[in-house]
C-alpha cells in the first residue's frame, strides 16, 4: 500500500447505526454531542495535529493563501528552456507545444509539507486552458481515441488544495497515454515520487512526453494530438549535502521491468528532447554538469510491493 496519495482512487469511510426506534436515535445523537465537545479541545494535540504544526501547515479551511507550498512565479529559476507558449499556473509551470497539442514539459516542486495536508476531493473535470491563446486540446479529442489523459502534474501531487486539484486536470497538463502506461508503470512511478518527495522534504519534479517519430499518430477531431512514444520525468533533490538527481524514461505501453531499468541521466533526457534542463537555475550552488550526468539508483529505493502489485494487478486493468 501506498505511504502517500495513491492514483485514480479515493477511500472512503462512513458507519451506519441500525436504528431501533426514534427514541433510541435522540440519544444516540444525543450523547455523539456530548462526546464531541469533551474532545474537541483535546484534538489540537493529537499526532497528526502535532505533525502538521512541526511543519507549520495548518488545514484547508484554515489556509487562505496556500502558495506556501511553492515558490512564486517569479523564482521559479529550476524552470527548463522554452521552445513554445509559457504558461504558469499557481503552483505549477508548462511549456505548451501549440503542434503537438501537449505541453514540453510540466514543472514543480513537491514538498513533504504538501504531502502533509489532507486531500481534498478529487476533481475528475477536464478543462480546456483559458491562458493558452490559441486554446489548448480539449476533452473530446480524447474521447473513443484509445488513450487516457495522462496528467503530467499528477492530481495525487496536487491534492493539497482545491486550486492546485483543479489547475491539474487542465487539458494543457495532459498527454494521451495508453491505458496500460497510465495505470501501471507511470502510476508506479508517480506515487514511488511521493515517497521521495517525503523522505528528501522536497524535490523539482519535471515530466513530458518523448516523440522520437517527426511525424507521430495524432488523436482527435477538434485538434490534432500527436502521441508521445515515451515520457521522461525528472526529479531533482537540490537540499542539504546529499544532493542528487535522476530520471526516467516511460515507454508509453504496458511494462513488466522493474522501474529501475527505465532509469536514466538527466543528460540522456536532454538529448531525447533536446530540451535544455536547469540552463537558469543557480540555487543552493546547483552543480549542473555533475546532477546532470550522474544517477544512482540506491538512493531512489523503489516500493517492491508495488511493483508487483503493478505487474499483478494494474497491469491487467481494462
Amino acid at each position: 500500500m501506498s505511504r502517500f496519495r495513491q492514483n485514480h482512487q479515493r477511500s472512503s469511510r462512513g458507519s451506519g447505526f441500525l436504528a431501533k426506534g426514534l427514541l433510541m436515535s435522540v440519544i444516540l445523537i444525543v450523547f455523539m454531542v456530548y462526546i464531541f465537545y469533551q474532545l474537541k479541545d483535546q484534538i489540537v494535540d493529537s499526532p497528526q495535529a502535532q505533525q502538521n504544526k512541526k511543519y507549520e501547515i495548518k488545514y484547508e479551511s484554515d489556509i487562505e493563501d496556500q502558495s506556501q507550498f511553492y515558490e512564486a512565479e517569479e523564482d521559479r529559476d529550476y524552470l527548463p528552456e522554452t521552445k513554445g507558449n509559457l504558461i504558469h499556473h499557481t503552483y505549477y509551470s508548462l511549456d505548451y507545444n501549440e503542434q503537438w497539442e501537449q505541453a514540453n514539459w510540466v514543472a514543480y516542486r513537491l514538498t513533504k509539507a504538501s504531502l502533509l495536508v489532507p486531500n481534498v476531493k478529487r476533481s475528475n473535470r477536464f478543462n480546456y486552458d483559458s491562458q493558452i491563446s490559441s486554446r489548448s486540446a480539449v476533452h473530446s479529442d480524447y474521447t473513443h481515441s484509445g488513450y487516457t489523459r495522462g496528467h503530467m502534474a499528477p492530481a495525487g501531487d496536487m491534492a493539497f488544495n482545491q486550486v492546485a486539484m483543479t489547475e491539474s486536470f487542465l487539458m494543457s497538463n495532459m498527454s494521451p497515454q495508453l491505458r496500460g502506461c497510465n495505470n501501471g508503470i507511470w502510476k508506479e512511478l508517480e506515487e514511488n515520487v511521493r515517497d521521495w518527495a517525503f523522505d528528501n522534504d522536497e524535490l523539482i519534479v519535471i515530466s513530458g512526453p518523448i516523440f522520437y517519430s517527426k511525424n507521430p499518430q495524432k488523436i482527435g477531431q477538434k485538434n490534432k494530438v500527436a502521441v508521445p512514444e515515451a515520457f521522461f520525468k525528472i526529479l531533482v533533490d537540490n537540499e542539504g549535502s546529499d544532493k542528487k538527481s535522476i530520471a526516467f524514461v516511460i515507454p508509453n505501453s504496458t511494462e513488466d521491468d522493474p522501474l529501475s531499468e527505465f532509469a536514466v541521466s538527466i543528460d540522456e533526457v536532454e538529448k531525447l528532447t533536446g530540451i535544455d534542463f536547469f540552463y537558469n537555475y543557480n540555487e543552493n550552488g546547483f552543480n549542473e554538469s555533475t546532477l546532470e550526468s550522474e544517477f544512482n539508483t540506491k538512493y531512489w529505493k523503489v516500493d517492491k510491493k508495488r511493483y508487483r502489485q503493478r505487474v499483478n494487478n494494474w497491469n491487467n486493468q481494462k
